[in-house]
């Protein structure tokens, strides 16, 4: 944190020094841990794998990063303990300087997703990163439209957290579908007027392709008796 407030070339040798022992340091472990609590699962089985660039991404300290992508051996695709490339960080975080010194290298992957299928565009769009995301579909090798294990696409994921300027950046592109449901057949309109929001409900009933009546499968299958209810009494 004081690194990134203000970093002198001796605080800079500091950390690169610090990071050199990051993954027998304790610190990653209360990090990742405080993350677990509104994030995902973490594997402390494995917290070597919380390499001293995912910690320098997670900040989003810029010096740090560039200094660090020049060490041989550095691998800017590799996973961590949650699954996640230092590339994912700096999206879900929404350090967008650090997301573009990490895609000036021939070798990232900016689409590879963590182990529940979510891409760096996918958690930009959830946070409501709009900078993070124009930079990520400036890149022809991103999938706007791209969906992870539970069947949902960006647009959901910014939609369900009433994003409006994410929303409107997704629903500009021809390659991506309005009105796309997850495995549940929630589509983002009815995420977004579950949540309450507004604006998005606004926008997306904009749409000529958005239909404002698709039951997800839950209402389905009691139209149809399917939940073992008596479709009389609703």
């Amino acid at each position: 944190m004081h690194a990134k407030r203000d970093l002198s070339e001796c605080a800079r040798l500091l950390a690169l020094k610090l990071f050199g022992d990051c993954s027998n340091h304790i610190s990653p472990k209360i990090l990742l841990d405080v993350e677990q609590a509104y994030l995902f699962p973490v594997d402390f089985d494995k917290p070597s794998l919380f390499s001293y660039l995912h910690c320098a991404s997670f900040f989003g300290i810029v010096e740090i990063v560039a200094s660090l992508l020049e060490v041989e051996g550095c691998d800017i695709n590799q996973t961590d303990c949650t699954g996640s490339t230092p590339l994912l960080w700096v999206a879900l975080k929404g350090h967008e300087e650090v997301v573009k010194i990490l895609l000036e290298r021939d070798d990232v992957y900016p689409d590879r997703p963590d182990q529940y299928g979510q891409t760096p565009l996918w958690g930009a769009a959830e946070n409501g990163h709009e900078g993070v995301v124009k930079i990520l579909l400036e890149r022809d090798d991103v999938n706007s439209d791209c969906l992870d294990c539970s069947g949902k696409a960006p647009l959901w994921g910014a939609a369900s957290n009433g994003h409006e300027g994410v929303v409107k950046i997704l629903l500009g592109r021809d390659d991506v579908n309005p009105d796309k449901p997850n495995v549940n057949g929630q589509t983002p309109l009815y995420c977004a007027a579950w949540g309450g929001h507004e604006g998005v409900v606004k926008i997306l009933l904009e749409r000529y392709d958005v239909n404002p009546d698709q039951p997800n499968l839950v209402a389905k299958h009691r139209s149809t008796g399917l939940l073992g209810v008596d479709t009389k009494e609703w």
